[in-house]
């Protein structure tokens, strides 16, 4: 791989119950941080019932963190197009990567909780068909196109864009993908990235991510497009990281239950399962089963090696948002991320901080030497005033 990406991929999961005003700044404070600390991406999530994941509007959720932030990049992670107008979509996002100056991505799928479609009438076998229709429809329309097209919910007529995207020729679009072939499948047919969003919480997780990047590869030399570029792949992962795999262990009682209790008990979402019983099953789970590092920086620099050998390598790591840890806790544990583990997949910075050890092992090499020479110095000023003074006397 040449250099990864980090970033987060924030649903978010709070536990239903608590503060939603204060969880949700809680949450810009997050991505602020991440800028802060030099993490490439922050992609924010679409949901609308089951109490747990509460940003409505990934684009709102957007501007805000734009406004609080210098460099990291934004995406939708992801925009349900199936539930929307394509071309207020389209829209909003040309109007968002101006307003971000080109920090803006659009990352789309079908919609993952059914308790969200069902309230305006779609089942999840309508939001993959019309997801595929959408997407059709938004990639026109950022291209330029005049577009006129009825689909199941919406009727078009010569649709076409005002604004042109800010950046050149377009923001970058990444399609997401769990279990079923539907992501894939997108990905390679209009030319876009790839958002793994579950493939490491199936039980076979990294057979499905090698499964995911070969129907990009297949669908993409169907269409007649250039062999898809692994730097677009985005892989989204579990971690908790502390100096020691014991404070790690203990950060994570504060909210792990909460977590695999949403996708056991809460959400209809079959493709995200997980076991545990307990804090500790739950702990052994991810970490056992290979789907995620609770633990040390150590821990932290394996799991993302695992996958990228069995991926066959990809281009950005993004960590699942998921608060098992106090927000001090958590902070850290991202902190941990970016000083010892995102350096040894980015080749430049690795150099960087290999330098720094090596100046170290140079200065402790002539430490000896250097000490005696400052000694010296010391002793000779010393005897130089006690000589201007006598002379004075």
């Amino acid at each position: 791989m040449s250099r990864l990406r980090f970033g987060t991929f924030l649903a978010p999961f709070h536990p239903a119950g608590e503060n939603p005003t204060l969880a949700l700044q809680r949450d810009l404070r997050l991505v602020e941080h991440l800028d802060d600390l030099g993490y490439d991406e922050a992609w924010i999530g679409e949901h609308h019932s089951a109490g747990s994941e509460i940003i409505a509007s990934p684009e709102i959720f957007m501007a805000a963190a734009a406004e609080r932030t210098k460099r990291i990049k934004l995406g939708t992670g992801v925009t349900s197009v199936s539930y929307h107008n394509p071309l207020w979509v389209a829209d909003r996002m040309v109007l968002l990567d101006h307003l971000t100056r080109g920090r803006t991505m659009l990352g789309v799928g079908p919609g993952s909780l059914p308790t969200d479609s069902a309230m305006i009438g779609l089942n999840p076998t309508d939001t993959r068909e019309l997801l595929e229709v959408n997407l059709d429809i938004i990639t026109r329309l950022l291209a330029g196109e005049v577009v006129t097209e009825k689909t199941r919910t919406h009727n078009l007529v010569e649709a076409r864009l005002q604004l042109r995207p800010y950046s050149e020729p377009c923001f970058e679009i990444a399609v997401a993908a769990v279990a079923s072939p539907t992501g894939p499948r997108l990905a390679g047919r209009f030319g876009a990235g790839l958002l793994s969003i579950g493939a490491t919480l199936t039980q076979d997780g990294f057979d499905a991510l090698a499964h995911h990047w070969g129907v990009v590869e297949e669908r993409a030399a169907h269409f007649g497009r250039p062999p898809p570029d692994r730097a677009s792949w985005r892989l989204v992962g579990l971690m908790h990281i502390a100096e020691t795999r014991e404070q790690a262990y203990r950060d994570v009682e504060h909210g792990i239950v909460p977590w695999f209790e949403y996708f056991q008990k809460v959400a209809a979402f079959p493709q995200m399962a997980v076991e545990g019983r307990n804090v500790r099953e739950m702990i052994d789970y991810i970490n056992a089963a290979g789907i995620g590092a609770i633990g040390t920086p150590d821990d932290a620099r394996g799991q993302v090696q695992r996958l990228a050998d069995q991926s066959g390598g990809f281009g950005a790591m993004l960590l699942l948002a998921h608060e098992w840890a106090n927000p001090e806790a958590t902070r850290r544990s991202y902190e941990l991320v970016a000083q010892h583990v995102m350096p040894h997949f980015q080749g430049p910075v690795l150099t960087h901080a290999q330098s720094t050890s090596e100046a170290k092992a140079r200065a402790s090499e002539t430490r000896e030497g250097h000490a005696q020479t400052q000694l010296d110095a010391v002793a000779h000023m010393t005897e130089k005033y006690a000589q201007e003074l006598k002379a004075k006397e």
